[in-house]
């Protein structure tokens, strides 16, 4: 076997980095991942994902867990409407690619790993070699050292720059994310007009997704074309200052329901965030020293506008592990190359379809209603 008597280090503790190491374990493979949240407890913010049949549910399904994903994820339908909360149209709820919450997701996998595997509040600093292997560095944290190193820890992640010098771009959409504890409580009216299904909204190039069944919230997401100057010193939002949020929301959707201004000043948290994309059109360094790759975001990061993000991330789990553990190849480099090679075609589609429906969604007359019907 490829990694007998090595030592994996998984830098992430997202669904994909857990997915990996799962996977490893099966094999008997020695692998230990390094998360920089504080604990399990971390909230994980964001909307709830769905894996699809083919792609993420495989991955579960090859790590055991696809049952348990089913007994915990909520099919959910979605009622689209328009900007005075008036029903264009609905779609039933989607039994075969239901909706969990990213926190439940993670303690699925989370339990199904030794309590050793995973070693929490481990930031990485940065790699260096010593000796044939890797010398992981961590703010204000011993050393640590491995064979082979796997970044799975986002679109950001700190690994990247030993395995590619292609940057991240932003491609020109922002995202305004909200939370809202105990809906039924805090935004009474909105919350029923959910009725328990996704709900959203398109209008003039802003667009609304709902979920009001995100565990104990109703989360929300708002998508816009960044304007000219948006994120300059005088026009920058403060994401710490929930009130003027609210007030901007208000200001920006002045014309819509009443509904969704409610909904607005009962946000309890917001975050806002450029969507950002990583190109696979570079070459990755063919010079590594040592063992190391990408999975996940931290290798394509891509808009979430197709849903492939987290599903794309597990097929890679997926393949890199076959390629480690097949017999088929007769170096750990070998089987790097040819996940790589891989992986640049698929995740390459995913991006293209993704980068198709974001340029769609920012037109002043786009529709949900058309966008489903195309895919």
């Amino acid at each position: 076997m490829l990694l007998k008597d090595k030592k994996v280090a998984i830098i992430g503790a997202g669904p994909v980095g857990l997915t990996m190491a799962k996977l490893l374990l099966q094999n008997s493979i020695k692998v230990t991942v390094y998360e920089r949240d504080e604990n399990p407890q971390t909230r994980i913010w964001g909307g709830t994902l769905d894996l699809h049949k083919g792609s993420g549910q495989d991955a579960l399904q090859k790590a055991g867990l696809l049952e348990s994903y089913y007994n915990i994820a909520l099919p959910m339908g979605i009622i689209m409407t328009d900007e005075q909360c008036k029903t264009i149209t609905s779609r039933t709820p989607q039994y075969d690619n239901p909706e969990i919450n990213r926190n439940d997701l993670r303690k699925i996998i989370l339990d199904s790993l030794r309590d050793d595997t995973v070693v929490w509040n481990r930031k990485l600093t940065g790699l260096s070699t010593k000796d044939g292997k890797w010398v992981l560095h961590f703010e204000n944290e011993r050393d640590e050292v491995a064979d082979f190193v796997i970044g799975a820890n986002g679109g950001m992640s700190s690994v990247r720059k030993y395995v590619t010098d292609t940057e991240v771009e932003e491609t020109g959409t922002f995202i305004i994310q909200g939370d809202i504890p105990q809906p039924q409580l805090n935004c009474p009216e909105f919350y029923q007009l959910c009725n328990d299904n996704r709900l959203m909204t398109a209008h003039n190039g802003n667009l609304f997704v709902a979920n009001p069944k995100n565990k104990d919230m109703l989360s929300y997401g708002i998508i816009f074309k960044k304007p000219e100057g948006f994120e300059t010193a005088a026009n920058k939002l403060d994401f710490k200052n929930t009130k003027s949020i609210a007030n901007f929301l208000s200001d920006r959707f002045s014309n819509w329901h009443e509904s969704y201004h409610h909904l607005f000043h009962a946000t309890s948290f917001f975050v806002g965030l450029p969507t950002r994309k990583i190109g696979l059109d570079k070459s990755w360094k063919n010079d590594r020293t040592l063992p190391i790759t990408l999975i996940g975001d931290a290798a394509h990061l891509m808009p979430p506008f197709a849903g492939q993000g987290v599903n794309v991330g597990l097929v890679d789990t997926l393949v890199l592990c076959d390629n480690l553990t097949n017999g088929k190849f007769e170096t750990i480099t070998a089987a790097i190359k040819d996940y790589e090679e891989k992986m640049f075609v698929y995740a390459a589609a995913a991006q293209q379809e993704s980068g198709k429906n974001e340029i769609e969604m920012r037109q002043p007359d786009f529709s949900f209603q058309k966008l489903f019907d195309q895919n």
